[in-house]
């Protein structure tokens, strides 16, 4: 059987390294694996999320499928008043999470192993972000969707990152029977920032 980073335990073994870039004017340290989504470096897309996404105003965050954290690590530290929870199944990704986060001094943070939500109880956040697992297959990308919607405040947001070629069609279909409101944020290289908005 194939393995994939969304897998519970990832058995290839381990060769880390390490990863320093620049995100919303930070200086941002990343230690990786085998094993991980995008171990070599952050993809080009969760570097666009994390570009994009707008925290004014904003309490609670969740970033589904965190892996080693660079979504909302970064994102906790460039907003300090921001409660930040990280969610993955994978709990080589989990680990290098916890480390990252000490790695960048961030405190605003829990890191809580998870199939998609299905660890979460509360439903008053008021942004979750992802770049979801794709290759998991549509089914679970929905799931994602609909389980983000009953996390989420009223007119709380979900941000996530999706290329067109990987189903953004069907993806801004299923978001429309959800949310009130879905948009196109941003666009660059293929990939595509899409905002779905709860409603009040």
């Amino acid at each position: 059987m194939s393995e994939h980073y969304y897998s519970s335990k990832p058995l290839v073994e381990s060769e880390e390294q390490r990863i320093e870039v620049e995100l919303r004017k930070l200086n941002m340290k990343f230690d990786t694996d085998r094993g991980v989504f995008s171990k070599s470096q952050i993809d080009f897309g969760s570097q666009l999320l994390i570009e994009t996404v707008d925290l004014v105003g904003k309490q609670k965050l969740i970033d589904v499928g965190c892996g080693y954290g660079p979504i909302g690590i970064t994102l906790a530290r460039a907003e300090p008043g921001l409660q930040c929870t990280l969610l993955d199944v994978n709990q080589r990704a989990l680990a290098l999470a916890e480390r990252n986060a000490a790695l960048n001094g961030v405190q605003n943070i829990r890191i809580i192993e998870s199939d998609l939500l299905g660890a979460i109880n509360e439903v008053d956040y008021d942004v979750i972000v992802s770049n979801p697992p794709i290759r998991a297959g549509k089914k679970v990308v929905h799931e994602l969707f609909e389980q983000s919607h009953r996390h989420l405040q009223k007119s709380g947001e979900l941000w996530i990152v999706i290329q067109k070629k990987q189903g953004l069609d069907s993806a801004v279909k299923k978001l429309e029977t959800l949310f009130d409101t879905v948009e196109e944020v941003a666009k660059k290289k293929g990939y595509r920032i899409i905002r779905a908005i709860k409603g009040s």
